[in-house]
Order: C-alpha cells, then structure tokens, then sequence
C-alpha cells in the first residue's frame, strides 16, 4: 500500500503481488505469479519469476523501464507502440510479449 521508491525490490515468492501505489523508476517489483499495480508502474516488473509463462502484469498507468514473464522481458526502448500512461496488460503469446490496453 506505499510506494515502491528507487532502490527498493518486493518479491512475493509463490504468490502474486498487489501495489496499490506507484512503483517509482529504479524499483523492482517480482512475482512467482501475477503483477497487478493500481498506480503508476515507472520502474521494472518480473512477472512468473518462478517460469510461470501464464503469468500476467496489469498497470493502471503504464511507463515501465522493463517488464519481464517467465524470463522474456522488454524495455521501455524497446516497447513499440504500447501508449505510455495507459492501462495496460501483458501477457505472453509463446514467445512474445503482448501489450494490451485496458478499458
């Protein structure tokens, strides 16, 4: 329920993880399962740490510096045309990522 500042890593092993604050750039947040941020995800998100390809990231407000399922990961360069600020989900598709707006 605080924000996740600069420096700080949260892992939730065997679980999923809720932040129902920002993640700030240079955090980290990890999860064995799903992702969910009811905020602003800045920094990076591991989801499915524990090689779960089913895994999930879901962020209100969406600027990461990197996302990451089951070892797959993408940066912010690297993104495409995933709008910034918007509510988004990833998922893995077999070996790529997805982006899909919410709402």
């Amino acid at each position: 329920s605080e924000p996740v500042r600069s420096g700080q890593r949260v892992h939730a092993q065997g679980s999923d993880l809720i932040v129902t604050a920002t993640v700030n750039q240079g955090a980290e947040i990890i999860a064995d399962g799903n992702i969910h941020v009811y905020g602003a995800l800045r920094g990076r998100a591991v989801a499915g740490a524990a090689d779960d390809q089913e895994a999930r990231i879901f962020a209100l407000t969406f600027d990461p510096e990197l996302v990451a399922i089951a070892g797959f990961y993408a940066v912010r360069e690297t993104l495409g045309e995933v709008p910034a600020g918007r509510a988004v989900q990833v998922r893995l598709q077999g070996e790529q990522m997805r982006f899909e707006a919410l709402g």
